[in-house]
C-alpha cells in the first residue's frame, strides 16, 4: 500500500530528528527514500509552512513532497488528496497522528497508522535490510583474499 504521510507530525517521532533542525525536511525525505527503496511502496510526504508562493511539489528519488502553502496545512491538504483519490483511497495507508486526519482517513476507508507506529516500521525495515545486505567481511574468506592478491600480484610481474 503506498503512503500519505504527515511530515512535520513524524519528524519529532524518529530518533535523532527535531522539527527545530534548518533541514528537518530535507532529513525526512532522505530517510523516506531509504525506506521507498526497501519497501517498492509509494510514498507522498506532506509539510505545512512553505512560504507565499513557495508551496510546491517535487518529487525526489521515490518520494513526492508536498509543501504546501501558509494559510492551508499539511492535515488539509492529506484530506484533499483523499478526497482526489476517491474509491482509490482504501489501497492507501495515511501516516498521522492527529486524529482528524485519522478519522477523515478511515471514513474514505484508507488505512491508518500513527507516526510512530509507522517511525517504528521504518527502523525495522532500516534494520532487516541492513542485517540481510551482505557486509565486504562476509563476502571472502581470508584466504581467498590471498588467493585474489597472489592473482594480480603475478598479472602485474607479467606486464611489468
Amino acid at each position: 500500500m503506498p503512503y500519505l504521510i504527515d511530515g512535520h507530525n513524524l519528524i519529532p517521532k524518529i530518533h535523532g530528528m527535531n522539527l527545530r533542525a534548518i533541514d528537518d525536511e530535507k532529513q525526512l525525505i532522505q530517510k523516506l527514500q531509504v525506506f521507498q527503496r526497501q519497501s517498492r511502496k509509494k510514498v507522498e510526504v506532506f509539510f505545512d509552512g512553505a512560504p507565499p508562493g513557495e508551496s510546491r511539489v517535487q518529487t525526489i528519488g521515490g518520494v513526492k513532497a508536498h509543501f504546501v502553502r501558509t494559510g492551508k496545512t499539511a492535515d488539509h491538504a492529506i484530506m484533499d488528496r483523499l478526497h482526489q483519490l476517491g474509491n482509490n483511497a482504501r489501497n492507501w495507508t495515511v501516516v498521522s497522528s492527529d486524529r482528524q486526519v485519522q478519522n477523515e482517513a478511515r471514513s474514505a476507508r484508507a488505512s491508518v497508522l500513527s507516526s510512530e507506529e509507522f517511525a517504528e516500521q521504518m527502523l525495522t525495515s532500516n534494520e532487516q535490510a541492513s542485517q540481510s545486505s551482505p557486509s565486504y567481511e562476509d563476502e571472502l574468506s581470508p584466504a581467498e583474499v590471498d588467493e585474489w592478491l597472489q592473482i594480480f600480484k603475478n598479472k602485474k610481474n607479467r606486464q611489468g
